[in-house]
């Protein structure tokens, strides 16, 4: 079976697990500084906060931003009129299940289907007086059109937060995605860089810094003082001295995901019954996702998907409902709003395997499996 995804865990990334657990102490500590230390300059920030998971890392940059409202306050009346956040319908749930958790109404726009990031163009008729910030996911690798999300920040006085999770090493024109707002990384188990289960926040702001620190850690500003309710969103030791080790190999990795891209792009090029992604100029992508897109919709996507994993290849489908149709949001009354790209999307894209660990032999049984079923469709 060739593997949609599969972590890369080297021996001194072992041995640097096997230290921490041989350290004795196990929670949030000296590795967890380190990583820190270590990604902020990776990413290009004064600060870095190590996190639970990058869901953890949107839900207290938010609330560091002092959007929505925590469940100690009593309600007020700006609670029954919540804060706004504009979020891209086409993402991974969290993306917008973070808004909820901080108090706060997502407001989803359209996505364009030649990067599947955020419309730009759909972003200002979305904003309202009640209006807090903005969610820049950076889906599949690629960074959205980040200067002009953060020029709309600027002019209305909107928090921007960068969606990194699937984007660790991804820049536009030289700055790295979590650079240009409040970053959140994901480093769940199949993401580029890994810690199994971790996130991290980036900011150059000294107090959305400070106020996530406190808010991961039980609202805790020195220890046993709690100031205002917070969380249990520490990263343990185990996590950051895996995540500390992998991140210098993690340029050169992404360079691989990025020739397995190229070289899927090039043996795909002539089939016509696909679309294959492709890198935007003066971007890097990094190809956490190989995500091509099936024109004649759902039913042949899904046939073609069937028929790769009959083959031994295994993909998948992100995503094949937009948020704005989930179940949750059904009935939170988003059921009417129209997002056609986003709904297209969900019934076209599949993703197939890019990561490191492909041979140059698997990403050609790959590229000729889809030209041998797509083309019979």
């Amino acid at each position: 079976m060739i593997q949609l995804a599969h972590p890369i865990i080297e021996e001194d990334e072992k041995r640097a697990v096997i230290d921490a657990l041989e350290s004795g102490q196990l929670a949030q500590g000296p590795r967890v500084a380190a990583f820190e230390q270590a990604f902020a300059a990776y990413v290009g920030v004064k600060h870095a906060v190590a996190v639970a998971n990058g869901t953890a890392a949107l839900h207290l940059a938010l609330l560091a931003h002092n959007i929505g409202g925590a469940s100690d306050q009593q309600p007020t009346a700006n609670n029954q009129q919540p804060d706004e956040v504009v979020v891209p319908a086409f993402s991974f749930a969290a993306s917008a299940n973070a808004v909820l958790l901080a108090g706060a109404r997502p407001v989803f726009v359209d996505v364009r289907d030649d990067d599947f990031n955020i419309d730009v163009s759909a972003i200002e008729a979305a904003i309202t007086p009640r209006t807090r910030a903005i969610i820049a996911v950076h889906l599949y690798g690629q960074m959205c059109d980040i200067d002009t999300v953060a020029a709309i920040c600027a002019r209305r006085g909107l928090a921007l937060i960068e969606d990194a999770a699937q984007a660790v090493g991804a820049s536009a024109r030289g700055t790295r995605a979590g650079a240009s707002g409040t970053g959140c990384f994901s480093f769940y188990a199949t993401k580029n860089l890994t810690t199994g289960e971790g996130g991290m926040i980036t900011t150059n702001d000294d107090a959305v810094a400070a106020r996530a620190r406190v808010l991961r850690s039980q609202g805790e500003p020195s220890r046993y003082v709690t100031e205002e309710l917070g969380y249990n969103y520490r990263m343990t030791e185990i996590a950051a001295a895996l995540g500390h080790t992998q991140l210098p190999k993690l340029d050169a990795r992404n360079d691989v995901r990025r020739a397995n891209a190229a070289r899927l792009s090039a043996l795909l090029a002539s089939n016509d019954k696909i679309v294959t992604p492709h890198e935007l100029p003066a971007l890097r992508h990094v190809w956490h996702q190989y995500t091509i897109r099936v024109t004649a919709g759902r039913d042949a996507r899904d046939r073609l998907q069937a028929s790769l994993g009959e083959r031994g290849i295994e993909s998948a489908t992100f995503y094949p409902t937009p948020i704005h149709r989930q179940p949750l949001y059904q009935r939170l009354g988003y059921g009417d709003a129209e997002l056609p790209v986003a709904q297209r999307l969900a019934g076209e894209v599949l993703s197939l395997p890019v990561h490191p660990a492909l041979s140059a032999a698997d990403v050609e049984a790959i590229a000729a499996a889809v030209n041998e079923v797509s083309l019979r469709m």
